[in-house]
C-alpha cells in the first residue's frame, strides 16, 4: 500500500509543479540594429515576461560574439561591431530564465545600413591619351566609383575639385552621375597645356552615421590626361621675310642665307623640305632641299641686274615631309630678298656726251682764249667719266699729264660713279696765242682702289687770239630784282660794259654764265639787257636770289665780267596750310576749347603770310565761335549729346578756313571732327503705366509678358536698360532684358526650374519690376500675374520600399505590392517595370535574368522563366514607374526603386578545394596531436548555411608490398576545424594524429574526410605517403652539440644544395663518452626527402657527397663545420646502463691505486697500442665499391682514401663493420645512448621556399 501511494505521488508531481510555476515567454522575433553602433552601445532590449511575475535573468548565444547582455536588465549592447555589407542579417538565440525554468528562442537580427563606406574608384589608375583635335563635347574618360551602402548612401555623384594647370579648369567637365569627363574647349598641344591632372571627387548621397543623420562620404582620385599632338598646323619660318646679301662674281655654291622653318606641331616635329617657287631673276640661286641653305647657282654680274636695282627676290616654300590631318603636305611661303653686293670689277671710262647720248672716246678738242683767267674752262669738250661700280667702288681720280699739263688743271680731281670733266686754266701766262696756238693735255682717270684700272683721253686745245684790252663793267656787282613767277621775257635790267679798243665799239656781245642760269635768265647779246627766260621756275619760296656772271666779249674775244645779284620778289602765291587734321573727344556737359593752326610760306611779316581763321556755316556751326587771329574754337555753352542727331553718333564736323591777307587772298580749310561722348544723364522711362498678365501653371520657363522702357541717352552703354524683379516673385519668375526698337523690354518668364502650382496658396503675384541703366538710374512699375489652373501634378512613387523573397521560390509567387499616390483627385495609376540591377559578386550590374515581373496593378511576382539563386545575386534593385493615365500636362509618371533582398536557403553542398595531390609524413616524428595534412572547403551558401565542419570517416593503409590491397585500420586520425573562414570565405581543417605512427611501416595512408554543412556533406580522400625509418641518415661532426646547433641552418643549407632534397633534422646529440678526453663528437640524424615523397638513404647521400663537383661546392663547407663521416645502413644507439658506469668507476679507482707502480708499463703499452691500431686498421680495411669511386682500401679515421683527389673525410663509408674500435675519438661507447640529448628540430624550415608539398 505504501509503495502504491509513492507511485501516485510521483505521477502527479509534474502536474502539480506546472500549476504553481510557469515557463517564461519571449515575445520578440525580429530586431533591427544599425551597423554603425560602437562597441558598448545599446543595441536592443530582450522582450520577455514571466506569467508568474518571477524575476528573470537574461542571456544570449551569439557565435560571433556581436552582443553582450546584461543578465539582470536584458539590455543587449554591442560587443563586436556589425557590418551590413558583410552580413545583412543573422540569427542569435535568446535565453531567459525565471530560476526554475529556462527557455530560449532564435530571433533574427536585421542589420540596418549606415553610411559607413566612402565611394571607391574602380579601374585605377586613370591615365588617358587624347589627340589635340578631338571634338568639343567628346567624352575623353569615364570614371567609376562604387559605394556598397544602400539608398542615397550608395548613390555616387562626381565633381571636379581641381585641374592642373589652373587654366584648364574650364577645359573639362564631369557628368554628375555618369562620371563622364567631357571636353568643353578645344585642346592645343602647342598653345595650351600638353598634360592635365584632374582631381575628381566622388561623393555619396549621404546617410545616417553615428549621430549625423546625413553624413556624406567622399573620395578623391587624380586622372591624368595627356594631349597628343597631331599635324594640324602649317610650318612656320623662323627668319623670313628677310634680306640677305652676296657679292657679284661669287663662285657657284657660295652660301647666301640659311632659311629656317619649324613644324609648330612640337609633339610631331616633322621634317621640313625647302624649295624656290618664284624669283625675279631666274637661275641665279638654288636652295638645299634639306637644310634650307640658299647658295649661288651661276656666277652673275651686278651691273647686268641694274634693271631690278640689283635686288633679287626669291619666294621660298617650306613643306612638311609628312601628311597633315587633311592628307596633304602642309606648306608655307615667304620672301627672301638678296641684295647683290658690288665688287670693284670695272675701270672708269671716258665718254663724250651730247645730252643723254654718250659715246666712249679717247680724243677730244676744245678751245680757250689766250690769257684766260684762272679757273675758266676749256670750251667744247663735253667730257664725262663713268664707273658702273657702286659706292666707293666707283670712286675714281682725275689728273692731267702731257707737255702742257702745268698750264691747266682738271676738275674734279675725284668723283663717284659719274662726273662731267672740266679742264680749267691754271697758268694764264702760259696760255699765249703768240707762243703756242695749240696745247695738248692727256686726261687720266684712275680707279681709287685699283690703280691698274686706268683710262686716258687726249685733249687738243685751240688757243684763241684776243685783243689786248678787255671789256670792263663800271661795277663789280649789280643788284637787280624781279617778282617770282613773272611772265617770260620780263626785263630784269640792263648792264653794259665798255672796251677801250675802238675797233670793239658796238661790237661787244654779252653772255650769262654759268650755263645753269640759262633756264632762268638770259641776256640780249647785243645790248646787255637781262630778261626772265622762264618765269615759272622763279619761286621765292625755293630760291630767293640768284648770282649769275655777266660776260662781255669784244671782237677780239676779250672778255670782261661782273656779278649780277638778282633778288626774287615775293607775290601771294602760297595757300595757307593747316599743320594737321583735328579730331577731339569731349564728354558732354563740358565747354569745348580747341586751337587750330595753319602756316603760309609766303614772305614772313607781310600781308601775303598773315592768316585769319573762320568757320563755314553748317548745321551746328552756330554753336561755336573761333578767334580769327589765334584760331581758338570755343563752344557756346556746354555740349549736349542728346541735342545731336542720333544718326551722327555724337560727331560734329566743322569746316574751318584759314585765309591770308595777300592780293588776291588765298585760303584753305580743314574739317574739325568733334566727338561728343555720351554721359549717362538720363533715367529710364516706362512706356506703359502698369501691366497685367495671365499664365498657366506647370509650364517651366513659359513667357509671362513684356515690360517696355527707353533711356534718352544716345550710346548703348548708357541707354542699355536691365530689368529685375525686386519683390513679389517668391523665386518663381525671371526677368531678362533684350533690345526692343529704340528701347529695351523686360521679358518676364517663369523660372525654368519652377512650375507654378495652382493648387498651392499662391494664385496671384504682384511683381515690382525695376528698370536700371548702367548709371544706376532707376524706374519702377507694377506687374500683376494671374495663375491659371492646369491638371499637371505627377504621381508619387513610394520611397524606401524593400521586399524580401527566398531563393528557389515558386513561379509567379507574390513578393509585394507597390502603392503609389497622386495629388490630383482625378487620376488612374498603373505600374511599369523600367530596369533591374543585380548585386552579384559585391558589384551592381544589369541583371542577366529577369527574376521578377511587375503587373500594372503594382504587384511584384517571381518570374516563371527563371529560378532565383542567392549564390548568383543576393539583391535586386528594381526601377519601376508609376504612370497617371489622366495627366493632362507635364510629366505623367515618376520612377522609383524597390530593393528586393534575396534570402539564402541551404541548397549547396560543401566543395573541397584542391591543395596538393598528397602529403609526405615522417612517421618517426608523428606523435599524438601532430598535424599531418590540411584540407580546405567552401560553400556557396551564406551565413549559417555556409558553415563547414570536417570529420574523418575512415582510414586505410596501402602497403608498398606488391599484391596487397589497402587495409582498413582504425580512426588513427581526426579532423580539427577552424571555426572562422578565411578572407575569401574558405574553411580550413587540420588532420591530426590520434597516436604515434609506426616508423617502420612503408606505404601510404588513405584518409577519407567529410565536409559537413547542416544536412549536406561531401567526401574527399587524401593520401599520406610515409617516409620510414630506413631512410634515416646519421652524420658525425667533430664539434660540440651547441656549435652544431648554432650552425644548423648553414649545415642544412649545404646539405640541401648538395642533394637537392628537403633536409629534415630529427635529432642532434653528443656522441662523446664521459671518460674520453679528446674532442667532443656530435651526431646529427636527418631525413633527405623529395617533394614527390621519395627519400635518400645513407648510401645515396654518400654517393652524392663523394662526387668531385659536389665536394668542391658543398663538401668544403661541411668539412669546415666539422663533418667527419656518415653512418651507413641502419644504426641504433645503445642506452647508457648503470652497470657500465659502475664498472668504469671501479676501473678508475683501481687505476688511481696502481698509477705510480705502473707508470713505465703504461708508457710501453701505449706505444705498442698505437702501432697495433694502425696495423690492424690497414689489414681489416673494407673494400668498398661506390659508383663514383675506384676500388681501394678505406681506412677510417685516417687520410687514406680510395681515389686520387677524393675528400679524405667524405670519402669514408663508415659503418659498424669498418669501425674497428681503435679510433680513440670515436669508439663504440660514444654511440651507446643519446636519449638525454634528444633534440627535435622544427620542421618548418626557411629552406622550404615555396615548395608545393607539405612534409611532417
Amino acid at each position: 500500500m505504501g509503495i502504491l501511494l509513492f507511485l501516485l505521488l510521483d505521477l502527479f508531481a509534474p502536474c502539480y509543479s506546472q500549476t504553481i510555476n510557469s515557463v517564461p515567454i519571449i515575445n520578440m522575433t525580429v530586431v533591427q540594429v544599425r551597423e554603425d553602433l560602437r562597441a558598448g552601445a545599446f543595441a536592443f532590449q530582450i522582450e520577455a515576461y514571466d506569467p508568474d511575475g518571477d524575476k528573470l535573468t537574461y542571456g544570449i548565444r551569439d557565435p560571433a560574439y556581436h552582443f553582450s547582455v546584461n543578465k539582470d536588465t536584458g539590455q543587449a549592447s554591442i560587443n563586436n561591431t556589425l557590418d551590413r555589407e558583410t552580413q545583412e542579417y543573422f540569427r542569435v538565440e535568446i535565453i531567459v530564465s525565471d530560476g526554475v525554468y529556462e527557455t530560449s528562442k532564435e530571433i533574427t537580427i536585421i542589420v540596418l545600413d549606415a553610411n559607413d563606406n566612402a565611394p571607391t574608384f574602380q579601374n585605377l589608375p586613370y591615365n588617358v591619351e587624347v589627340e589635340e583635335d578631338i571634338s568639343v563635347h567628346t567624352t575623353v574618360l569615364t570614371v567609376l566609383a562604387t559605394d556598397p551602402d544602400l539608398n542615397t548612401g550608395g548613390i555616387v555623384s562626381y565633381k571636379i575639385d581641381q585641374v592642373i594647370p589652373l587654366d584648364g579648369t574650364s577645359v573639362f567637365s564631369i557628368s554628375d552621375r555618369g562620371g563622364d569627363i567631357v571636353l568643353n574647349e578645344p585642346l592645343s598641344f602647342t598653345s595650351k597645356s600638353a598634360f592635365y591632372q584632374i582631381k575628381i571627387n566622388a561623393s555619396d548621397g549621404g546617410g545616417p552615421l553615428y549621430d549625423d543623420p546625413n553624413f556624406v562620404q567622399s573620395t578623391a582620385t587624380t586622372a591624368f590626361i595627356t594631349v597628343v599632338d597631331v599635324p594640324n598646323l602649317d610650318p612656320q619660318f623662323l627668319n623670313l621675310p628677310n634680306l640677305a646679301s652676296v657679292d657679284e662674281n661669287s663662285p657657284v655654291g657660295t652660301s647666301v642665307f640659311k632659311v629656317q622653318a619649324r613644324d609648330p606641331d612640337t609633339g610631331i616635329n616633322d621634317i621640313i623640305y625647302y624649295s624656290i617657287e618664284d624669283t625675279n631673276a631666274p637661275d641665279l640661286f638654288q636652295i638645299d632641299r634639306d637644310d634650307g641653305v640658299v647658295s649661288v647657282l651661276t656666277v652673275f654680274d651686278r651691273e647686268e641686274l641694274l634693271h631690278i636695282n640689283a635686288l633679287v627676290e626669291l619666294t621660298i616654300k617650306a613643306t612638311e615631309a609628312g601628311l597633315n590631318v587633311d592628307g596633304i603636305h602642309a606648306n608655307t611661303m615667304a620672301k627672301l630678298q638678296v641684295n647683290i653686293g658690288d665688287v670693284n670689277d670695272n675701270q672708269p671710262r671716258i665718254y663724250k656726251c651730247d645730252g643723254n647720248n654718250c659715246v666712249e672716246q679717247t680724243h677730244f678738242t676744245g678751245d680757250i682764249d689766250e690769257h684766260s683767267s684762272v679757273g675758266l674752262s676749256v670750251s667744247g669738250l663735253n667730257m664725262t667719266v663713268k664707273d658702273p661700280d657702286l659706292g666707293e667702288n666707283s670712286r675714281f681720280m682725275l689728273r692731267l699729264q702731257g707737255t702742257d699739263k702745268d698750264a691747266f688743271s682738271v676738275s674734279p680731281i675725284s668723283a663717284i660713279s659719274e662726273s662731267a670733266v672740266l679742264i680749267l686754266v691754271k697758268d694764264p701766262i702760259a696760255i699765249d696765242y703768240e707762243k703756242k696756238k695749240v696745247m695738248i693735255v692727256e686726261v687720266v682717270a684712275t680707279d681709287a682702289t685699283i690703280p691698274d684700272f686706268v683710262s686716258t683721253a687726249t685733249v687738243t686745245i685751240q688757243i684763241n687770239d684776243i685783243n689786248d684790252n678787255i671789256p670792263e663793267f663800271e661795277e663789280q656787282a649789280y643788284k637787280l630784282s624781279v617778282e617770282e613767277h613773272c611772265a617770260n621775257g620780263t626785263i630784269v635790267g640792263t648792264v653794259t660794259a665798255t672796251d677801250a679798243d675802238e675797233l670793239d665799239e658796238g661790237l661787244l656781245t654779252y653772255r650769262l654764265l654759268p650755263e645753269s642760269m640759262l633756264p632762268y635768265f638770259d641776256v640780249y647779246t647785243d645790248n646787255g639787257t637781262i630778261y626772265v627766260k622762264n618765269g615759272n621756275l622763279l619761286d621765292r619760296e625755293r630760291t630767293s636770289s640768284y648770282s649769275p656772271t655777266l660776260q662781255a666779249r669784244d671782237s677780239g674775244s676779250n672778255v670782261g665780267s661782273t656779278v649780277l645779284e638778282i633778288t626774287i620778289l615775293d607775290i601771294n602765291d602760297q595757300t595757307p596750310q593747316f599743320y594737321r587734321d583735328y579730331q577731339v573727344f569731349i564728354r558732354e556737359n563740358n565747354v569745348l576749347k580747341l586751337q587750330v593752326e595753319a602756316r603760309d610760306d609766303d614772305e614772313p611779316n607781310t600781308p601775303n603770310s598773315k592768316i585769319q581763321y573762320g568757320i563755314e556755316d553748317s548745321e551746328y556751326s552756330g554753336n561755336f565761335t573761333i578767334d580769327k587771329d589765334t584760331g581758338m574754337i570755343t563752344s557756346i555753352g556746354i555740349l549736349d549729346r542728346e541735342a545731336i542727331d542720333p544718326e551722327l553718333n555724337g560727331v560734329i564736323e566743322l569746316n574751318v578756313t584759314a585765309t591770308d591777307m595777300g592780293v588776291p587772298p588765298l585760303s584753305s580749310w580743314v574739317i574739325v571732327v568733334i566727338n561728343v561722348d555720351d554721359v549717362n544723364d538720363n533715367p529710364p522711362v516706362y512706356l506703359d503705366p502698369d501691366y497685367t498678365f495671365h499664365v498657366k501653371e506647370g509650364e517651366r520657363g513659359i513667357l509671362v509678358g513684356y515690360v517696355r522702357a527707353r533711356d534718352a541717352d544716345q550710346t548703348e552703354y548708357n541707354n542699355r536698360i536691365s530689368f529685375r524683379i525686386t519683390s513679389g516673385s517668391q523665386g518663381n519668375f525671371l526677368c531678362i532684358s533684350e533690345p526692343n526698337g529704340d528701347g529695351y523690354r523686360g521679358v518676364i518668364r517663369v523660372d525654368p526650374d519652377v512650375e507654378l502650382d495652382y493648387e498651392s496658396d499662391r494664385k496671384n503675384y504682384t511683381l515690382m519690376v525695376e528698370a536700371t541703366d548702367l548709371g544706376q538710374h532707376t524706374a519702377m512699375t507694377t506687374v500683376e500675374v494671374v495663375v491659371e489652373d492646369v491638371n499637371d501634378t505627377p504621381p508619387v512613387f513610394p520611397s524606401g520600399l524593400t521586399m524580401s523573397v527566398e531563393e528557389n521560390s515558386p513561379p509567379l509567387m507574390e513578393v509585394g505590392v507597390i502603392e503609389g499616390s497622386d495629388a490630383d483627385t482625378n487620376h488612374s495609376l498603373i505600374y511599369e517595370l523600367v530596369s533591374t540591377k543585380c548585386h552579384c559578386n559585391k558589384t551592381w550590374e544589369p541583371c542577366e535574368e529577369q527574376w521578377f515581373i511587375l503587373e500594372p496593378t503594382g504587384i511584384v511576382r517571381t518570374s516563371a522563366d527563371y529560378n532565383i539563386d542567392y549564390e548568383k545575386c543576393n539583391m535586386v534593385d528594381m526601377t519601376a514607374r508609376v504612370v497617371d493615365l489622366y495627366t493632362e500636362k507635364g510629366r505623367n509618371s515618376t520612377e522609383g526603386t524597390v530593393m528586393i533582398n534575396i534570402v539564402d536557403v541551404n541548397d549547396n553542398a560543401p566543395e573541397f578545394i584542391p591543395v596538393q595531390e598528397f602529403f609526405v609524413v615522417l612517421s618517426e616524428n608523428v606523435e599524438q596531436g601532430t598535424s599531418v595534412a590540411s584540407v580546405y572547403a567552401t560553400d556557396r551558401d551564406s551565413g549559417e548555411n555556409a558553415k563547414i565542419t570536417f570529420q574523418v570517416e575512415g582510414v586505410e593503409f596501402d602497403s608498398t608490398n606488391a599484391g596487397e590491397d589497402p587495409q582498413p585500420i582504425g580512426l588513427i586520425f581526426y579532423a580539427e576545424t577552424n571555426e572562422q573562414p578565411d578572407a575569401i570565405g574558405n574553411y580550413n581543417g587540420v588532420i591530426r594524429s590520434h597516436q604515434t605512427l609506426d616508423p617502420d611501416r612503408k606505404g601510404k595512408y588513405l584518409v577519407r574526410v567529410k565536409a559537413i554543412n547542416l544536412e549536406l556533406s561531401t567526401e574527399e580522400t587524401i593520401e599520406l605517403i610515409t617516409v620510414d625509418k630506413s631512410f634515416r641518415v646519421g652524420l658525425r661532426f667533430e664539434s660540440p652539440v651547441a656549435e652544431v646547433n648554432a650552425n644548423l641552418p648553414y649545415i642544412r643549407g649545404a646539405l640541401t644544395g648538395a642533394t637537392k632534397a628537403m633536409v629534415h633534422v630529427v635529432k642532434v646529440s653528443s656522441e662523446t663518452t664521459r671518460n674520453e678526453q679528446r674532442k667532443e663528437v656530435t651526431l646529427l640524424e636527418a631525413y633527405f626527402v623529395f617533394p614527390n615523397g621519395t627519400a635518400l638513404d645513407s648510401d645515396s647521400v654518400v654517393r652524392i657527397l663523394n662526387t668531385q663537383d659536389v665536394y668542391e661546392q658543398y663538401g668544403v663547407i661541411l668539412q669546415g663545420y666539422g663533418l667527419t663521416g656518415i653512418l651507413t645502413g641502419t644504426f641504433e644507439q645503445q642506452e647508457n646502463k648503470l652497470e657500465l658506469f659502475i664498472m668504469i668507476g671501479l676501473v678508475v679507482a683501481l687505476l688511481i691505486v696502481v698509477t705510480v707502480m705502473s707508470t713505465s708499463l703504461v708508457c710501453v703499452r701505449r706505444s705498442y697500442k698505437r702501432k697495433l691500431k694502425a696495423a690492424n686498421a690497414m689489414n681489416s680495411a673494407a673494400m668498398v665499391t661506390v659508383e663514383v669511386q675506384k676500388a681501394g682500401p678505406v681506412v677510417p679515421g685516417t687520410n687514406k682514401y680510395t681515389r686520387e683527389g677524393a675528400n679524405p673525410v667524405l670519402n669514408l663509408n663508415i659503418d659498424s663493420a669498418t669501425d674497428l674500435g681503435f679510433d680513440e675519438d670515436g669508439s663504440s661507447a660514444d654511440r651507446e645512448s643519446l636519449n638525454s640529448l634528444d633534440y627535435n628540430i622544427d620542421l618548418t624550415m626557411t629552406e622550404k621556399g615555396t615548395m608545393p608539398m607539405t612534409y611532417v
